[in-house]
């Protein structure tokens, strides 16, 4: 079998037990890795109904076919696990080395159950694996964390997913952050690692895996090379990173202006109050280096330093990506770039999503601009809009979970049914807060953030892809939408479970990214495969959550989201919309029911479903 390690790892942390678990090959040839792949584990494993935080979940790290075979923009890595936010399927993927290290330590794929009574790391070392105890860097923030591992271990090349503070704390938003600052953000999964009392994971090894075509791989990457000269989006993004999108996006309407409830023209701010939070002066003031992740020509992060301003100094802070700045900047009416970057950094710090906590953020400034929550019940703190030192002050409580931080950590949904206020403020999908687009510019989005398995996504392909190349008109238009949202999805579901950049199709040569998985597993993907392999990816995900007993009326969208009431002016103005029949269009195309439950036919016609047909249409007696 080439491209893979062929087993995983397989932990039990309340009785102390390893297991390596030979996974099926046609496991590897149906879901590849990532997040596919690891539905299809926790789906076999974990048994239905488990207690997020009890002993029969899990949560597992699942390396992808092209972490480790240098193929350009190949080295992301999926966490998954089930949400403490909605309980239902969770998937979040991260960059930088974690991924290749996975599998250069002997497995494809780690998972853990049970709990360990005091706080532990996995130390996974050239296939051979041990607990260590970790009581000593409990409480440790990233940076702190890292130096210790590294003076520890002796080894400042390994590599490592860990939790912060917010992880150990339960938050809704906590993150499993690796290598420092890179972050599988959504959905708290890092909050199960924290009830597991399992502070890291660290990988390190030199263990490799065959090539299917080691000659065709080395002469597509000299074409990708040669290629990515004449890329257009490419200096813009070794240069700027996601961060560029900022100040178009503004323009555009996709990004949020006090919350999402305003446009800019309605504000007392024009573009350019907010261009000092924009890339290019964001590099000429405090940037000090860039940062790649592994296997990638781009090299698209940066660090910043603000040591100088003696109100938030940091140092060594990674640049905010474009959906920090959309956060900590125009949703709160920020034009402060200090602050946008103490706020980011405060979330990696201590481990939290950047776009949950945003989200919280820009949700309790509205609520109290409008008088649904008090100062009282902030501690004191009055987030009126554009006052950089509250948007600080709040962000330290939310990541500490300290004071009012203990409601608001848990995200804005929990924190307006708590206080059983601003409601009408929410932009969140199933409770969890949504990314910086706007899906009533890309109508699209709405159907992601509301049914895919992971809600409140907007890297799970779809329709929204489709909006950017159509007329205003043709975005609007809800007649005929299922086909083109499956085209995407099936991409999207490729993207993620090879281990992709989900910008690495903008940069490479046409079919290149399935060139590219050929030569590593030998695995063809012609257009029908893709299909076939995207129904799967997406069925296998949506599969666990039907298993909990979840359908498509248990996954939920805001009224603001819709436009209900519709905007009063800017490009957004009047419109609204008609998400249930975005739903029901996808629903159609794919082959599931109204209630979101995928017809027997389908699911045999894929193919690799077995378990699922057997749960959803057990044979008669």
């Amino acid at each position: 079998m080439y491209g893979f390690m062929g087993k995983m790892l397989f932990v039990d942390l309340s009785t102390g037990e390893f297991e390596d678990k030979v996974i099926p090959e046609e496991w590897y040839r149906d879901f590849l890795g990532g997040p596919a792949l690891g539905a299809r584990i926790l789906y076999e494993y974990m048994p239905a109904h488990a207690d997020v935080f009890g002993e029969d979940s899990m949560v597992g790290f699942v390396a992808t076919p092209f972490d480790g075979s240098n193929f350009f923009c190949g080295g992301r890595y999926t966490v998954v696990s089930k949400s403490p936010v909605y309980n239902g399927w969770n998937d979040a993927n991260s960059g930088g080395f974690f991924g290749p290290a996975i599998k250069k330590s002997g497995y494809d794929g780690i998972f853990v159950r049970g709990i360990s009574p005091k706080p532990v790391y996995l130390f996974v070392d050239d296939g051979k694996a041990e607990l260590r105890d970790a009581t000593k860097y409990w409480g440790m923030q990233a940076t702190e964390l890292e130096n210790a591992l590294f003076t520890d271990l002796e080894d400042n090349k390994i590599s490592y997913a860990f939790i912060g503070p917010a992880g150990e704390n339960l938050s809704n938003m906590a993150a499993v952050m690796n290598d420092g600052h890179r972050a599988a953000g959504r959905g708290g999964t890092g909050a199960v690692m924290g009830s597991k009392k399992l502070k890291a994971v660290v990988c390190r090894g030199n263990q490799t895996f065959e090539l299917a075509d080691k000659a065709g791989m080395a002469k597509l990457s000299k074409a990708i090379s040669e290629s990515l000269k004449q890329a257009p989006m490419l200096q813009g993004m070794r240069t700027f990173g996601t961060t560029g999108g900022f100040m178009p996006s503004l323009l555009s309407g996709d990004a949020a202006v006090k919350n999402f409830s305003v446009a800019l023209c309605e504000t007392d701010k024009t573009p350019e109050d907010f261009e000092p939070l924009a890339a290019p002066m964001l590099n000429e003031k405090y940037k000090v280096k860039s940062y790649r992740c592994s296997s990638c020509p781009i090299g698209c992060g940066a660090f910043m330093d603000t040591t100088e301003d003696e109100r938030f100094p940091v140092k060594n802070a990674a640049r905010p990506e474009y959906e920090s700045v959309g956060w900590f900047g125009s949703a709160i009416m920020n034009t402060d770039p200090v602050v946008l970057i103490k706020c980011n950094h405060l979330c990696n710090e201590y481990g939290t999503d950047t776009i949950s906590t945003g989200g919280t953020l820009g949700w309790a400034f509205e609520a109290f601009n409008e008088g649904a929550i008090t100062k009282e019940q902030l501690d004191g703190i009055e987030p009126f809009w554009g006052d950089g030192a509250a948007a600080v002050a709040l962000t330290e409580k939310i990541v500490s979970g300290e004071g009012c931080g203990k409601i608001l950590t848990q995200g804005s949904q929990y924190a307006a049914d708590y206080w059983n206020a601003g409601k009408e403020f929410l932009f969140v999908a199933s409770g969890i807060e949504i990314a910086q687009h706007d899906p009533r510019r890309a109508p699209g989005y709405i159907r992601t953030y509301q049914v895919d398995p992971t809600p409140g996504r907007h890297v799970k392909g779809g329709l929204a892809k489709a909006n950017d190349r159509m007329t205003w008109e043709q975005k609007y238009d809800y007649r005929v939408t299922g086909y083109a949202d499956l085209v995407e999805i099936c991409t999207c579901e490729y993207i993620n479970a090879s281990g992709l950049c989900i910008f690495s199709p903008r940069l490479f040569p046409p079919g290149a990214i399935f060139e590219g998985m050929k030569y590593v597993t030998g695995i063809d993907f012609d257009k029908y495969t893709l299909r076939l392999f995207g129904m799967r990816a997406f069925i296998m995900r949506w599969a666990f959550n039907l298993r909990e007993g979840l359908r498509r009326k248990d996954f939920t969208v805001t009224d603001r989201m819709i436009g209900n009431p519709p905007m009063r002016a800017g490009q957004l103005a009047g419109i609204s919309l008609d998400n249930e029949r975005l739903v029901e269009n996808l629903y159609n195309a794919i082959g599931f029911n109204p209630e979101g439950v995928p017809c027997q036919d389908v699911l045999e016609f894929v193919g690799g479903l077995e378990p699922v047909i057997a749960d959803l249409y057990p044979p008669k007696e």
